[in-house]
């Protein structure tokens, strides 16, 4: 049984309707959003918004899946018979980035900064839209 316990992915990143910062608590021993609401803090767990945000760009980066692979192989600049099938593998498995060990994820959040990034959630817990210039994706 592992003794690591599931740490926010996308903390100072994270803020209500309003725009106003949600904060890390830990709950339990579980890692929880503190969304303000009018004076109050609602709690989400953490694990549960930060899956939504990673489905969201990953909904966002498929629906351009062909540009973004072509841009990552132009980036690249170098290409073998694996590069697209490796991007493309990436983008279909980029839940893994929630994966205990699987990022750095100081260095995550501050490369999601650095882009403006941000996540904006209800006071349910619910994400309604992420903000990031080139990425732009609201739930309906």
């Amino acid at each position: 049984m592992s003794t690591s316990r599931y740490r926010a992915l996308f903390a100072d990143l994270i803020y209500n309707e309003e725009g106003e910062p949600a904060k890390i608590v830990v709950v339990g021993g579980v890692d929880h959003y503190a969304i303000p609401d009018e004076g109050f803090l609602r709690h989400a767990e953490a694990e549960d918004v930060d899956r939504q945000i990673v489905a969201l760009i990953q909904e966002r980066i498929k629906s351009m899946e062909d540009a973004v692979t072509e841009g990552l192989v132009h980036m690249l600049g170098e290409e073998t018979v694996f590069t697209r099938p490796a991007i493309r593998h990436a983008i279909d498995h980029m839940e893994r980035i929630l994966e205990p060990g699987a990022v750095d994820r100081d260095e995550f959040r501050t490369a999601l900064w650095m882009t403006k990034f941000r996540a904006t959630v209800n006071v349910h817990g619910e994400v309604v839209g992420i903000h990031m210039p080139g990425l732009e994706a609201e739930r309906e």
